[in-house]
């Protein structure tokens, strides 16, 4: 259910909106991979321990996976605009705390509500895709927002580390709410309301539980979801424990772990770039089929590398970058399924979705992570096991419900549907 003033409301290039849209989305890495080099400095300059700075991160990814039960909703119901403009503002404001923190309690404090606030331009955007946009076409502007999106993490770490060495690391947090400021003047003046009235859902406790129930009630939709939101986690655990696993491990300097991020995210926007040139060449569930043998083949090797040898910058992040080109390759199409489960609820699956995926992602940081981060060996351990959670979920998918796994193209359906009724005889 596309809106039917699409074309109306985004005159400019599809990937000007693409654009739009992954900085948005490019909030949430930005949290988490801009300060990542100067933890251990932080912890030194307001005392706390290696295991009080690890539930900073964990309290702004359980707060993030919190809140974004409700965006998508509140999405549905007011609109996708207000949402994304309330969220920036409220990120831009927990930014400020975070640089004016003084202890380690008041820093985790503004860590949460940057957590609460940064899901939501991640998960209205999705929606804006499908608002706009046919699967194929919304696979292709998908593809794109991951591509620029990529540029984000990929850079992070390198200002992160700068700041940090230069300015001390208030000044880290200082730069997020500069981008926030940014990011709020520029939704401001370019978002258009993508959710057509007619579209829009009621807002009382009743109805929200009633959709939450069915979705979360509906195996098609868990298992999806856990299809996307667990292989994540093969790669995300590294990202987590990348201050013990580049510097330790690895022995690189903050200023190094650019070599990391990058080949990480460049695994990621290579993979987005070839979902988007196999978008309407190849079913989905074929493109889907061959991430997660990409992603099995690399979790694989990594394992028996690191059992076999010990880890070594020059061949240690390979695996990890081939990861995250597989997934890259899984998520854009995974995505579409799951918001074509239901169309006049894209948001509430959007936020469900997200959920799921970043509950995940703060269960690893906050116990996984801390438990295998001192052993390269167990670290592949982990991600591997990630992986085969995820694989086993799309296995059930395209066993017991393989017509979820073809969306439809709304467009082609409506020709169809014309053409029958225009051949009713009478």
């Amino acid at each position: 259910m596309i809106n039917p003033d699409a074309k109306e409301l985004w005159r400019a290039p599809r990937w000007a909106l693409a654009l739009l849209l992954a900085l948005l989305g490019m909030l949430g890495p930005f949290a988490i991979d801009t300060y990542l080099p100067a933890f251990a400095g932080i912890g030194d300059a307001i005392g706390a321990t290696p295991v009080q700075m690890q539930q900073t991160l964990s309290a702004y990814l359980f707060g993030f996976a919190l809140m974004n039960l409700f965006h998508g909703a509140l999405s549905d119901s007011f609109g996708r605009r207000p949402v994304v403009l309330v969220g920036v503002a409220i990120f831009t404001l927990a930014s400020v705390g975070c640089a004016l923190s003084t202890t380690i309690g008041q820093l985790v404090i503004f860590r949460t509500i940057q957590g609460l606030s940064t899901g939501a331009g991640m998960v209205v955007s999705r929606a804006i895709i499908r608002d706009m946009f046919p699967p194929q076409d919304a696979q292709r502007v998908m593809s794109q927002v991951t591509i620029y999106f990529g540029v984000a993490p990929a850079i992070a770490p390198i200002i992160g580390g700068s700041l940090f060495v230069h300015l001390g690391w208030q000044s880290i947090f200082w730069f997020l709410a500069a981008v926030g400021t940014a990011l709020w003047i520029a939704n401001f003046r370019l978002l258009p309301e993508t959710l057509h009235r007619d579209h829009a859902q009621p807002f009382d406790a009743r109805t929200l539980w009633r959709g939450y129930r069915k979705l979360i009630t509906d195996p098609r939709f868990v298992l999806l979801a856990l299809a996307s939101g667990l292989p994540f986690n093969g790669m995300f655990l590294y990202v987590l424990a990348a201050p013990v696993f580049l510097g330790e491990h690895l022995g690189l300097a903050p200023t190094q772990f650019w070599w990391f991020f990058t080949m990480t995210i460049s695994g990621i926007m290579l993979g987005a770039w070839t979902s988007g040139r196999m978008a309407g060449r190849f079913a989905p569930r074929r493109q889907a089929r061959v991430g997660f043998v990409l992603m099995s083949a690399a979790a694989g090797v990594n394992l028996v590398a690191n059992l076999l040898f010990t880890a070594h910058v020059s061949w240690a992040v390979l695996p990890v970058a081939v990861f995250a080109y597989g997934w890259a390759l899984v998520i854009p199409v995974v995505t579409i399924m799951v918001l074509d489960l239901n169309p006049q609820r894209r948001g509430m699956l959007s936020s469900l979705q997200a959920f799921i995926g970043s509950a995940a992602n703060g269960l690893v940081a906050g116990v996984v992570a801390p438990l295998v981060m001192y052993s390269t060996v167990w670290l592949a351990t982990a991600s591997l096991a990630m992986l085969l959670f995820g694989l086993v979920a799309w296995m059930v998918v395209r066993r017991y419900w393989p017509e979820v796994t073809e969306p439809v193209d709304l467009s082609v359906e409506t020709l169809a549907l014309g053409v029958q009724v225009r051949n009713v005889p009478g």
